[in-house]
């Protein structure tokens, strides 16, 4: 399965998402390297095996080695980061604040891709994740590097549309399942 096969598997009752990929990948505003990526990230992070084998393959013929190693590592250290920090955000007791996270992140040091491009796809990632003490502190970064709204916001729409497309695709395969 392609992109195109991914595209023709969404059912005709979430057409829009159809559309919303297209639009997403034939007119983003983002480098070929950050939407690649974008898209790669967040496949990982929603889960979903049949939207992670399709956009992998297609990233991976989009990205550098370099590039698509990175996305990868990204993804891996935000999903340790979005559950420490969202539930250090969440709890009451603001004390754990100020403790040691005591987990090793040296990723986030040299992610192997530019710093920006980093920075989108954590936020990215951070979205899918639900993670907003991780959303804010990545678009601070980004906004600090000059990065514009309009380039932060099209980074959690396809974050949004992956999600998306991944619970519709994972839905319908148990939906359509042949019942025992």
């Amino acid at each position: 399965m392609s992109l195109d096969a991914l595209k023709s598997a969404i059912p005709d009752y979430a057409k829009d998402l159809r559309r919303n990929l297209d639009s997403v990948v034939d007119g983003s505003r983002l480098t070929a390297q950050q939407l690649w990526g974008t898209l790669l990230v967040t496949s990982i992070a929603s889960r979903s095996p049949v939207v992670l084998r399709e956009l992998a393959l297609e990233a991976q013929a989009n990205l550098s080695p370099e590039a698509y190693t990175a996305a990868r590592s990204t993804a891996a250290t935000m999903a340790l980061n979005n559950v420490f920090f969202r539930t250090r955000h969440l709890l009451s007791d603001q004390e754990y604040g100020g403790l040691r996270t005591g987990l090793r992140m040296n990723v986030l040091a040299d992610p192997g891709v530019g710093r920006t491009d980093h920075e989108l796809w954590c936020l990215a990632v951070s979205a899918v994740n639900a993670c907003g003490a991780c959303l804010d502190s990545h678009e601070r970064a980004l906004r600090k590097a000059g990065v514009d709204r309009e380039t932060v916001q099209e980074a959690f729409r396809i974050a949004s549309l992956v999600q998306a497309v991944a619970v519709t695709l994972d839905a319908e395969s148990i939906l359509t399942e042949p019942a025992e």
